[in-house]
């Protein structure tokens, strides 16, 4: 099993998908990593050997960031932002979309469940 930045990759996979499970790698730079180890992209990660295996672990370990150093890095910003009160900052505080949905109806996913609340009561009649 191959074992790239603390991750576990799936043997069964083509190397393309394969380096995706990797938090901060997508499907165009696992290309590019590949490209630059002179790895064809549908051989399996099963497949690679020891040599492919440490270029591509060199590429990523010098050339990005990834995992933890990624993920702190992403959290620090999120930080800065309410820190300095800005509109992103606050939206973030209040736990709201931040990228100018609606929500009145949607936004459930940054909301969470609904809290009900309970109708006016309409005055008795005289």
């Amino acid at each position: 099993m191959a074992r790239i930045a603390g991750i576990d990759l799936p043997k069964n996979k083509r190397g393309e998908i394969a380096l995706t499970y990797i938090y901060g790698i997508g499907r165009s730079t696992a290309q590019s990593i590949l490209s630059k180890a002179n790895i064809d992209w549908d051989k399996k990660a099963q497949d690679w050997n020891d040599d492919e295996l440490s270029a591509i672990r060199t590429i990523i370990t010098s050339e990005m960031k990834v995992e933890g150093q990624l993920r702190s890095e992403v959290q620090m910003n999120i930080k800065r932002l309410m820190d300095i009160a800005c509109y992103r900052g606050l939206r973030h505080r209040k736990g709201l979309p931040l990228r100018g949905q609606r929500t009145r109806t949607n936004s459930r996913t940054r909301k969470g469940k609904r809290k009900t609340v309970a109708g006016k009561k309409k005055a008795p009649r005289k």
